[in-house]
């Protein structure tokens, strides 16, 4: 055969291929539908946010190349797995003036309107966001609001705007609870009695949402800062009309009950859930702290969590924290209650604690719990009987005589979630009150087990079960 006929051929393979090969990943996206802009100040929650989950993204550490551009190629495979709202951490421009380690923390921001060069230019930026959006997902940025880096040019043009001491000095933050510094000494404290920097401040948080068109923030540090600042930013960035997700890195009553944030942090649940994975505390606890959030909390929900990027660097991996049973409390934080977040590398898994002010790749590879989380998330969009805050229905205890299952049953629009958890680390037989039927989430099996049925279940075993 003529060489240059093969040639041929192989050119217009090739070509088709690549053809057919973008014309499936075409398939694949789900742009995001905009919702209409909404009457200024309506605060309600986002229509994409009702059966949502959440996502956390350290950049610096998810591909080798630590970028924007890099972060894109992964974004297939979230949407697969179903992930809905990408929260990144900082990407702002990190201070180099009392820097900890060679690259510093994403947190010492030192310019709140541009991007990290190691990360890749604002352009760079704007495509990811476009294509966040066009695989039918949302991003909230990490807004560090209590402190700057010392090399912010706020230092040097307005040292009003930040704390100082008697003789005049710019401090790092204090603890208010002891009156000593936290230990951040590579940031440098805002003064809140200051309106101009209070303004400012929503200036530039009102940068990202109209000119870069970000879904929402996640506010570190939201306990530091004074309510009435909230209120401020509330009324400010919700004066354009785009529905915001809006979450506080805090646990308390005022953020959301007077509805500065949609969501707070499921502090208390987290660490209850690492107390019963060590066996110092009995299942029963649960039903405690949800009498008590319900007694605290008249709007909005919390986030609820196995890990992320403070527990993962700071107190360990779920393996080291969890244990054997860390698939085990993910099931039920995707269940119980409130909107479940994965720590970014939960789905590979996540084994090692990530160094805060270096380098330290991630390492994706194995994906091993992808199936894992995304057989939840697709339970979270289809049945309304887990979806978030109001929108769900309220867990119901189901009473079994054995203190070492924790059983529910969440109702809602005739969707039906039964969670059956034995949680402890030693085997266990559960006589069930009532006749349950449905289909096993993790596995897909129909399940039919009648009133005073025995279940013998393993060390850490669980049942999510469906209706429909």
């Amino acid at each position: 055969m003529n060489k240059y006929y093969l040639l041929l051929i192989l050119l217009m393979t090739t070509f088709f291929g690549c053809k057919q090969d973008q014309n499936q990943a075409n398939k694949n996206l789900a742009p995001v539908v905009e919702e209409p802009l909404r009457k200024p100040g309506d605060f309600s929650l986002p229509d994409w946010a009702i059966s949502a989950n959440l996502y956390e993204v350290n950049l610096r550490q998810y591909t080798k190349e630590g970028t924007f551009n890099a972060f894109v190629e992964h974004l297939p495979r979230l949407q697969e797995m179903g992930v809905d709202i990408l929260w990144f951490m900082p990407i702002y421009p990190i201070s180099k003036a009392k820097r900890k380690g060679p690259l510093g923390s994403y947190y010492a921001v030192s310019d709140y309107k541009a991007v990290n060069p190691e990360f890749g230019s604002m352009k760079d930026f704007d495509r990811m966001v476009e294509a966040i959006h066009a695989h039918g997902m949302r991003i909230i940025l990490d807004w560090v609001p209590n402190h700057t880096g010392w090399d912010h040019a706020w230092i040097t043009e307005h040292k009003d705007w930040y704390t100082q001491d008697s003789l005049g000095n710019i401090i790092d933050p204090i603890d208010p609870g002891t009156g000593e510094s936290w230990g951040w000494t590579d940031v440098a404290d805002l003064n809140y009695d200051n309106e101009e920097m209070r303004a400012e401040m929503i200036k530039d948080m009102s940068y990202w949402v109209t000119d870069k068109k970000i879904d929402g923030f996640r506010m570190d540090v939201a306990h530091n800062v004074p309510d009435d600042f909230w209120r401020e930013v509330r009324d400010g960035l919700f004066s354009y009309g785009r529905p915001l997700f809006m979450l506080a890195e805090a646990e308390m009553e005022n953020h959301r009950n007077r509805r500065y944030f949609h969501a707070g942090y499921g502090w208390s649940m987290h660490h209850m859930l690492n107390e019963i994975a060590k066996g110092t505390k009995k299942p029963s606890y649960i039903d405690t702290l949800l009498l008590e959030d319900k007694k605290k909390y008249n709007k909005g929900f919390n986030i609820q969590f196995t890990s992320n990027h403070d527990e993962n660097t700071w107190n360990g991996t779920v393996m080291e924290r969890m244990g054997e049973a860390h698939l085990t409390f993910a099931a039920l934080t995707h269940t119980l209650t409130g909107m479940p977040l994965v720590y970014g590398g939960q789905e590979e898994p996540l084994s090692k604690r990530l160094k805060f002010f270096e380098k330290d790749e991630i390492g994706f590879g194995k994906y091993e719990y992808a199936d894992f989380y995304t057989r939840l998330n697709k339970l979270k969009h289809e049945n309304p009987s887990i979806w978030n805050g109001k929108h769900g229905g309220p867990p119901n205890r189901m009473l079994i005589d054995n203190e070492s299952v924790y059983a529910f049953i969440r109702h809602k629009e005739g969707y039906k979630v039964i969670g059956l958890f034995n949680l402890t680390d030693k085997p266990t037989v559960v006589k069930l009150p009532v006749g349950l039927k449905g289909i096993n989430v993790m596995t897909g099996q129909s399940l039919r087990w009648m009133a005073d049925t025995e279940l013998e279940l393993d060390p850490w075993q669980f049942y999510v079960i469906k209706n429909k």
